[in-house]
């Protein structure tokens, strides 16, 4: 499972700081799937990027007893100067994994077809999301973390990220930041509503959602 102790954040706003998170506890079950519901600057993908390790809590902690991706989204982990396939190549070595399956993956997965010869700092912001999509589904996790990108693309993308994620993984842990209220109430076993910095969990998905319309 992951837990979420008591996480507070904060970032640098004008003269002083704001408080992103204050005092967030979460516990995700393996297999379990979550939706983190918020309007925008809500801290959805601060929440998202402390439970993967992105950036660290102003205090708190978060415990981890499975194995979670990078947040599927977050663009940051990408060596800019280096091409996808580079890219890819760096994760197998960090993950252990055989590069020429993780190559095959890519080109299969994202579609990007030459441009992946090319460097990463020269994508637009829909490729990079293909292809860390692409990266974090070549290595299996216990728990994915996904961060909007289940928009990315057209339709036909949109449906094999799909099937990728939620049909062929069905038995992993997902924590999902999202807008969608459709993909939420479909996939989601539970949800929270991050508002005022506060989160509030609820076991039925709907009442979240009402809640989060509400907002």
């Amino acid at each position: 499972m992951i837990v979420c102790e008591n996480l507070r954040k904060s970032y640098p706003a004008g003269s002083g700081r704001k408080e992103v998170l204050k005092g967030v506890n979460l516990t995700v079950q393996k297999g379990e799937r979550v939706a983190l519901l918020g309007r925008n600057g809500a801290g959805k993908s601060t929440l998202i990027k402390q439970i993967g390790g992105v950036e660290l809590p102003d205090s708190g902690r978060v415990i981890r007893k499975m194995t979670n991706s990078w947040p599927i989204g977050f663009n940051g982990g990408f060596q800019g100067s280096l091409t996808g396939y580079d890219n890819a190549r760096f994760i197998a070595r960090i993950y252990g994994r055989t590069y020429s399956e993780m190559r095959d993956f890519v080109e299969d997965f994202t579609e990007l077809g030459t441009s992946l010869k090319m460097p990463v700092k020269t994508y637009s912001s829909g490729m990079r999301a293909r292809l860390a999509f692409a990266l974090s589904l070549a290595i299996e996790f216990d728990c994915y973390l996904i961060d909007e990108v289940i928009l990315v693309g057209d339709q036909n993308f949109q449906r094999k990220c799909h099937a990728e994620l939620f049909e062929k993984r069905a038995d992993r842990a997902m924590i999902i930041a999202s807008h969608d209220m459709q993909t939420v109430s479909a996939v989601c076993d539970r949800a929270v509503v991050l508002h005022d910095g506060r989160a509030t969990i609820y076991n039925n998905v709907d009442d979240a959602v009402a809640v989060y319309e509400s907002l």
